[in-house]
């Protein structure tokens, strides 16, 4: 492990039972990030990316390899810390926000074993991070989907996890919408100074969002660069052409939500 690696994922894999045996999904895979930093698994669907960040998290064992965080042992294929007590943070797809609870309250659910004003002070800090003041005693139904994702974004942050992990964080949103939001989302992690991953299978958002992007296939990561390093210095053929596709695909989505020609 470099001294600078403060997330470090060393010959992981992760296996499911089916119908047919055992089938691995992802295959000895390495990963590096530094502290601060953004990093993003990019692949299509199935190729691992949703179980590496579940493992992680802890929802997921491993078969091999360990997972180290800030130099602490997260997993391993004999240990594990409980999902509880990782000090890990995660935005879900779907933003799991509670419908029965205001803005603010979904912010602070968990906080709860605070005490009262500096939980009140906590959720005042986080309602000024996502720019959502005005709209504290608004219930998730009364907001838009972009307004749905900055609370979830601030309810994640709220407790000051040592990693925040967010899954396809923009798929429920516009293509304008989820281009805006990935540049701001950026802007609030940069401002927190927290360590992140994303997945995602948009390469868009990866570009906008991430330091570092792991494009991914058959549960291993293919390149770990930077955005300029996979669009100009592909390693092989399939990230040169995976690369070239999601631009492609991403000009022609933006094309036909404009309602020009595609």
């Amino acid at each position: 492990m470099s001294i600078d690696t403060y997330l470090d994922l060393q010959h992981i894999s992760l296996a499911y039972h089916t119908a047919q045996g055992l089938k691995t999904v992802v295959n000895q895979l390495d990963l590096q990030l530094t502290k601060g930093h953004i990093g993003c698994l990019l692949g299509s669907s199935g190729c691992g990316k949703t179980t590496v960040l579940r493992a992680i998290a802890g929802f997921e064992p491993l078969r091999t390899g360990s997972i180290h965080l800030d130099n602490r042992l997260l997993s391993s294929a004999t240990e594990t810390v409980v999902p509880e007590k990782r000090n890990v943070g995660m935005m879900f797809q779907d933003y799991a926000l509670f419908p029965h609870l205001s803005v603010e309250k979904n912010i602070g659910f968990g906080l709860r074993k605070q005490e009262k004003q500096q939980r009140q002070h906590r959720i005042a800090e986080m309602l000024h991070l996502v720019g959502l003041e005005d709209l504290a005693t608004r219930f998730p139904h009364e907001l838009s989907g972009g307004q749905q994702q900055r609370v979830a974004l601030a309810r994640a942050l709220a407790p000051e996890p040592s990693l925040l992990l967010l899954d396809e964080p923009f798929s429920n949103l516009d293509v304008d919408t989820r281009e805006r939001l990935a540049f701001e989302v950026r802007e609030i992690l940069q401002k927190t100074g927290l360590t992140a991953i994303l997945v995602t299978h948009n390469q868009a958002e990866a570009f906008a969002i991430a330091d570092r992007i792991g494009v991914m296939k058959d549960g291993r990561i293919v390149q770990w660069d930077t955005a300029y390093g996979l669009h100009n210095n592909p390693v092989n053929d399939f990230v040169s052409d995976f690369v070239r596709r999601e631009a492609l695909l991403s000009q022609r989505a933006q094309a036909l939500t404009r309602g020009e020609a595609a």
